[in-house]
């Protein structure tokens, strides 16, 4: 059990799980269609994970990622990836209760995460997964409501927005190990300068959208601010030096504010 709970990819799991308890509270979803809503949600995120890391484990294994469960050999691929499966089926299940419009956006969006796993993820559109996936993801929440409805544009743009920079962000860290087994994505073939440029760009963008696309309050300004200095700072720090794990932090804190940003609004 600690083996494939460590392959599912635990950190953002728990991410991606509690800010969709934040956007169904948010959003008003009744307490009994809520926890359906976040079990349905973290159940998809294990299908995810799992599914990543048996794909890739002999790739893992071929650069020396012994911490990672499968490459260290502490559980199978096989097992991994059936595990995966029956997650996945059981996401859309928990979600069947909420109504045939979060299944139909559960489901598209765990198809897109697991074509980025099964070999997207090496090609110049690795980022489109990420875009089709958060931009759907608010409308978990409003499509948990009574009445189901999709979420403002503004939010799923800044959704969109949001996954986008996850990726190019993300990727950063492992291009190196990437290059060694023949991954080229996207933020491959830009570059690790590039993409975290993209990456902070496309953050302070959303959070701009989610500035117009609501009344503009006192909060929402400072939200507002806060993306853009720390995005602007990680674009600043990335020219002075090489990426590193100051870059990254610095990123993700701005996608986290817009995380937050968005559920505030």
């Amino acid at each position: 059990m600690r083996a494939l709970w460590g392959a599912t990819h635990p950190g953002p799991t728990l991410v991606v799980t509690v800010l969709s308890l934040a956007l169904g509270v948010a959003a008003g979803v009744e307490p009994a269609r809520l926890a359906l809503l976040v079990a349905a949600v973290f159940a998809g995120q294990v299908s995810v994970g799992l599914s990543n890391d048996a794909i890739d484990g002999a790739r893992d294994a071929a650069v020396g990622r012994t911490d990672k469960p499968i490459a260290g050999g502490a559980i199978t691929p096989e097992r991994a990836l059936a595990v995966a499966v029956a997650s996945a089926i059981l996401a859309v299940v928990l979600s069947a209760p909420l109504g045939p419009g979060l299944v139909a956006a559960h489901a598209v969006a765990l198809a897109s995460a697991w074509a980025y796993n099964a070999g997207l993820k090496s090609t110049p559109f690795s980022i489109a997964p990420f875009v089709l996936s958060f931009g759907l993801f608010p409308s978990f929440a409003t499509l948990s409501t009574l009445p189901p409805v999709l979420a403002a544009p503004w939010a799923s743009v800044a959704g969109a927005a949001l996954g986008a920079a996850v990726h190019l962000t993300n990727v950063v860290r492992d291009l190196d190990d990437d290059r060694r087994t023949g991954v080229r994505g996207l933020p491959h073939r830009l570059g690790a300068r590039a993409s975290v440029v993209l990456a902070a760009c496309g953050i302070a963008a959303g959070a701009l959208v989610v500035l117009f696309g609501t009344d503009a309050t006192v909060v929402g300004v400072l939200f507002f601010a806060a993306v853009t200095v720390v995005a602007v700072a990680a674009v600043v720090l990335v020219f002075v030096r090489s990426p590193g794990r100051a870059v990254f932090q610095l990123t993700m804190l701005a996608a986290l504010l817009l995380a937050v940003q968005l559920v505030v609004a």
